[in-house]
């Protein structure tokens, strides 16, 4: 008969594998933020741009005064340094199955890459269409000094 201790690993060995784990578990957690501390360091020290850390969103809206109100919305609560409103401009598009035809308003908001999400979630709340059309871009390439700006427009006082 089997004793119960040839088939299990002694505690003292399964230490290391738990410690492992977890190491393991924390920076999977922790990468997205580490991931941005590191590219802001890296951009600092040598006042060079890094890819991706911006984004520009595009925002649909029905209307100019709705594209104002969601733009002045955005600026006041820090999520974006800029936003541009395009002009009115035609499309055409499925809707429950049917074609639509309509007139919009396009935002292009500035922002950090990492408040994104947060502009994703404001819009589903604030947006006045059921599904808005809302994505992003990231920058590949900027001025070192245009980010700077950026930088600066979205800190909160």
């Amino acid at each position: 008969m089997d004793r119960a201790e040839s088939r299990c690993p002694p505690l003292g060995s399964l230490r290391p594998f738990v410690l492992t784990c977890l190491l393991i578990l924390t920076v999977v957690l922790t990468y997205p933020m580490l991931r941005t501390l590191s590219l802001q360091f890296h951009s600092s020290l040598t006042g060079s741009y890094v890819s991706g850390t911006y984004s520009i969103v595009f925002v649909n809206c029905p209307n100019e005064q709705i594209a104002k109100d969601i733009a002045r919305a955005i600026l006041d609560k820090k999520m974006a340094a800029s936003v541009n409103i395009l002009p009115k401009n035609s499309l055409l598009y499925f809707w429950k199955g049917e074609i639509e035809e309509a007139t919009e308003i396009l935002l292009l908001v500035k922002t950090k890459t990492s408040m994104v999400s947060r502009l994703f979630t404001y819009m589903r709340l604030a947006h006045p269409f059921e599904i808005p059309e809302v994505f992003s871009v990231p920058m590949d390439q900027a001025d070192a000094r245009y980010v700077q700006w950026l930088e600066k427009a979205m800190k909160k006082n």
